[in-house]
């Protein structure tokens, strides 16, 4: 329980896939989770935050075959900090969440 991150949230994209030898596949989403609080002046806010989603194997083929986006989901990952240096040389900074489990919560797959 070291690093472990739960969420539910909407799908902001349809995933993305990408195979690679063997027939391995990756999936790449974004997930939006809402919070709302009032703020001192009593005014409900909402604020949105989006996450960079990323599964492997079969659950990435479970994600390809049933998720699209707007659909509802609980995620259950780790944290993932990856950096690089672009064609120009200026650094890139990128947090993602690999998953573990998903459980679609919008009911039946259409």
């Amino acid at each position: 329980m070291k690093n472990r991150v739960q969420l539910i949230g909407r799908l902001g994209q349809n995933p993305e896939v990408k195979e690679f030898e063997k027939g391995r596949k990756l999936v790449r989403f974004s997930l939006a989770t809402n919070e709302e609080y009032a703020n001192n002046a009593g005014e409900k806010v909402k604020q949105t935050t989006w996450h960079n989603l990323v599964a492997w194997g079969k659950l990435a083929e479970i994600c390809e075959k049933y998720l699209k986006k707007g659909n509802e989901v609980a995620v259950e990952g780790k944290l993932i900090y990856r950096n690089w240096d672009d064609k120009e040389g200026a650094k890139h900074y990128m947090t993602e969440i690999h998953l573990n489990e998903m459980l679609m919560l919008d009911g039946k797959a259409s």
